[in-house]
């Protein structure tokens, strides 16, 4: 309660009085957004919880990357057999394809606890030698996205994985002191979409690179039956299929659609998954069958409809969708792209014969050329120039003037 009496917001009632049911002790009406939050924290929680249970907890139960898994299954044993801190390990690739799971089954693998951070959290490297000097023997710092790390955090995160020590100044001015920080072994992860952006002396310090490659619609129908399996959903082979063909290589994507379809499912059907009823929900979510959504189709009908399949620039191509450049840049086109559906030019994106096949429509044809332009044989002359390359008036084609000869 404050000072004119007025009851604030989340104390407590007063001993004697009970408020009315959507008011406060003082007859306010009661504000409905703290009401939600337990709400949206449960169902983000719910969220988290169904994520984790379907990630696999070892490299035999990690589907697809078959040669990822054998190498690094390598190094792990016979780092156990060493009895030692496993190397430092870098995964690229595409979001969704399992580096964060690989990173956790790393940690598990090697009975050693396990420390997650991300690279635009650590922007000073007092930030960094802060985590990197809590951290106990043999533990593994996961690092994600660690191409956005500042360049000074990186130079010093280099120093630390080769000699297991950081070097801070204490102070400033004439009062500044160089201190050197001992660290006991541990194992970097660093995951990154985008591996070119780290420091050279960075990237070699990474005694395993891993490169992650999308999956094959066979190795998504395993991944799709394991998660059905784990969320007690029942899908017939079809239905699996049908999910895998339109996750657009990515496990991610199969797993969230795979749940989306499961309550279309439980909500229109028996809950069985079958190709009919994935199909469908693939549908109301507008996903269509080589896994397009709505912005990599408005893409593509702004491309072809209004620019007649360009060439075009890409921030007018954002204009016309009513998205930002970058989303546009780093959602959609990378799979149009991969698709063959789309094309960047040094003039701007171009449509390719696939993307007016794929929304059913036919290009343009091709502007008109003179005869002269397109036959590369000789042309007829005596017509003004008109069916010949570029002449005077009686027909005969011009070329350069023979140099004159001087007399010495």
């Amino acid at each position: 309660m404050n000072r004119g009496g007025t009851m604030l917001p989340g104390a407590a009632t007063p001993r004697g009085e009970t408020p009315t049911p959507g008011r406060t002790a003082d007859g306010r009406p009661t504000a409905a957004e703290p009401a939600h939050r337990p709400v949206a924290v449960l169902a983000d929680g719910e969220d988290r919880a169904t994520e984790t249970a379907l990630r696999p907890k070892d490299l035999d139960g990690f589907i697809g990357q078959e040669r990822v898994r054998e190498q690094l299954d390598l190094v792990l044993r016979a780092a156990r057999q060493r009895s030692a801190t496993a190397e430092h390990v870098l995964l690229s690739g595409a979001p969704g394809l399992g580096k964060t799971t690989l990173a956790m089954i790393i940690a598990a693998e090697m009975g050693a606890p396990l420390r997650i951070t991300s690279g635009p959290a650590i922007q000073h490297p007092g930030e960094l030698a802060a985590v990197l000097a809590s951290l106990t023997g043999g533990e593994v710092l996961f690092l994600d996205e660690i191409h956005r790390m500042s360049r000074p955090a990186e130079e010093m995160l280099y120093l630390a994985m080769e000699d297991f020590r950081v070097d801070v100044v204490v102070g400033t001015g004439l009062d500044a002191t160089a201190m050197s920080l001992e660290l006991p072994p541990f194992t970097l992860v660093g995951a990154t979409v985008r591996a070119g952006l780290l420091l050279p002396p960075l990237r070699d310090r990474f005694g395993f690179t891993a490169h992650m490659e999308f999956y094959a619609p066979a190795e998504l129908e395993r991944v799709v039956h394991r998660s059905a399996r784990l969320l007690e959903v029942e899908i017939e082979p079809a239905g699996a299929a049908e999910i895998a063909g339109r996750s657009r290589g990515t496990p991610r994507i199969a797993n969230r659609l795979l749940r989306r379809v499961r309550d279309y499912a439980q909500v229109t059907a028996d809950g069985v998954v079958s190709r009919e009823i994935a199909s469908a929900a693939l549908g109301v979510y507008e996903v269509d069958r080589r896994g397009l959504d709505r912005l990599d189709r408005a893409v593509l009908h702004a491309l072809l409809k209004l620019f007649g399949g360009g060439p075009v620039g890409l921030a007018t191509l954002a204009v016309a969708v009513g998205e930002e450049r970058d989303t546009v840049e780093e959602v959609a086109e990378p799979f149009l792209v991969r698709e063959g559906l789309l094309a960047r030019t040094p003039r701007g994106r171009v449509a390719t014969p696939a993307a007016w096949a794929h929304l059913g429509l036919v290009p343009p044809p091709e502007p008109s050329r003179p005869s002269w332009a397109a036959s590369p044989g000789p042309h007829r002359n005596g017509d003004s120039g008109q069916d010949g390359p570029p002449g005077d008036r009686t027909g005969r084609t011009t070329s350069p003037a023979a140099p004159r000869h001087r007399p010495p």
